[in-house]
């Protein structure tokens, strides 16, 4: 491998030639080699888009010039549509401010404004002129779960909901044994024990859509603590527009800003409304084992699509897979959430420091949830 001397406030340090970051993220990649994992493309790509809302404004108000201002705002929105995604290497496990995560964004969209010989512009003065990490990953986690939610979750979740109201309206004829403690009860219809399930999933929506509210204030323009120091008082209501035109979803400057630097209780009551979801996605998934049970010497009362032989040694057993996974992943956003509950808590008098962690499992939740809720829908209750 071949590499070049970048320079930055400790001095010298050596870069792979063909990376397009500088000394700020070699910095991190040696000094968090801890999971190999690095920060979901999806928190990446909103950190962009701030990025360019943050140029956009600074140029309108004369930060910037309009040329550099131009620049940024394209090359970072590359990045949110997907390019140079490989140049993103941080560790989820770094400074838990997330400035590793910051400055690697800055230095490769200055990188992408520079190679293009047009304009010059330097990370630290002009692509994250008027923020700070402290502002900026804040704006970044509640940006990319705001996204991660409307996109991703909530229509899956509707349509998991369809599929029920479907499939009760089907069987609402069909009457079987209800069950308390696992032993017979009283009868039930099949559509009255699908409509419970509806119901849940109806008020797992209302809670999304009370929360997404508060994920919509973001804290950009406090900058290191909450007052706002370097950055132009103006830049966070311009900001926010160009991102709320950009993303159809009607985003605001936080009204206390020192409250969404020190603490992410937005996204720790993010978290329990995933976790009050996955407690939904454990009921219904083991309700569907339950009923599914035998052929022979179970209950036996639906039988769920035959997707894949269910033994090495057992010729004809097939499993209930689809419900499995979905009780996995409902298991892992129950672990997520408590992770997040304890990283939300780390918020120490102006700062939390355990941001990136709370951005990445955020988003994992929401994703895994999107995904389980398609899978239960489309490979199991549908048929």
């Amino acid at each position: 491998m071949k590499f070049r001397v970048e320079q930055d406030s400790l001095g010298e340090l050596l870069v792979p030639v063909q990376a397009m970051y500088g000394a700020q993220t070699q910095r991190a990649v040696q000094n968090f080699a801890i999971s190999g994992q690095r920060m979901p493309a999806e928190f990446i790509q909103a950190l962009a888009l701030i990025k360019a809302a943050s140029a956009n404004a600074n140029g309108a108000l004369g930060s910037l010039s309009k040329a550099q201002s131009k620049a940024i705002e394209q090359a970072a929105l590359e990045i949110v549509k997907g390019s140079y995604l490989d140049q993103f290497p941080v560790d989820v496990y770094q400074t838990g401010s997330g400035t590793s995560s910051n400055m690697n964004v800055n230095e490769v969209i200055a990188h992408i404004v520079n190679a293009k010989k047009t304009v010059v512009v330097n990370p630290n003065n002009h692509v994250n002129f008027g923020q700070s990490s402290n502002d900026v990953i804040p704006s970044t986690s509640l940006l990319a779960a705001s996204l991660a939610l409307q996109q991703r979750l909530l229509p899956e979740l509707k349509g998991l909901q369809v599929i029920i109201n479907r499939k009760a309206k089907q069987l609402k004829r069909h009457i079987k044994t209800g069950r308390t403690h696992l032993m017979d009860a009283m009868p039930i219809s099949m559509e009255q024990e699908l409509l419970a399930w509806s119901a849940q999933l109806n008020s797992a929506q209302a809670r999304f859509n009370d929360c997404a509210k508060r994920l919509h204030e973001l804290p950009l323009g406090g900058t290191a603590v909450g007052t706002g120091v370097n950055a132009d008082p103006k830049m966070t209501v311009l900001a926010c527009r160009y991102l709320s035109k950009f993303t159809r979803i009607a985003i605001k400057p936080a009204r206390n800003k020192f409250e969404s630097i020190a603490a992410q209780d937005h996204l720790v009551e993010l978290s329990g409304h995933c976790n009050s979801l996955a407690v939904c996605l454990m009921k219904i998934s083991n309700d569907l084992r339950w009923m599914n049970s035998g052929p022979l010497t179970g209950l036996a009362e639906i039988a769920l699509p035959v997707l894949q032989p269910g033994s090495s040694i057992m010729p004809g057993k097939i499993n209930p897979v689809i419900p499995e996974a979905v009780a996995m992943v409902c298991t892992q956003v129950m672990g997520n959430h408590a992770s997040i509950s304890i990283a939300g808590q780390s918020g120490n008098f102006q700062l939390n420091t355990m941001m990136p962690l709370i951005a990445n499992n955020s988003l994992q939740n929401l994703n895994l949830l999107a995904q389980a809720c398609k899978h239960l829908g489309e490979k199991a209750v549908a048929g």
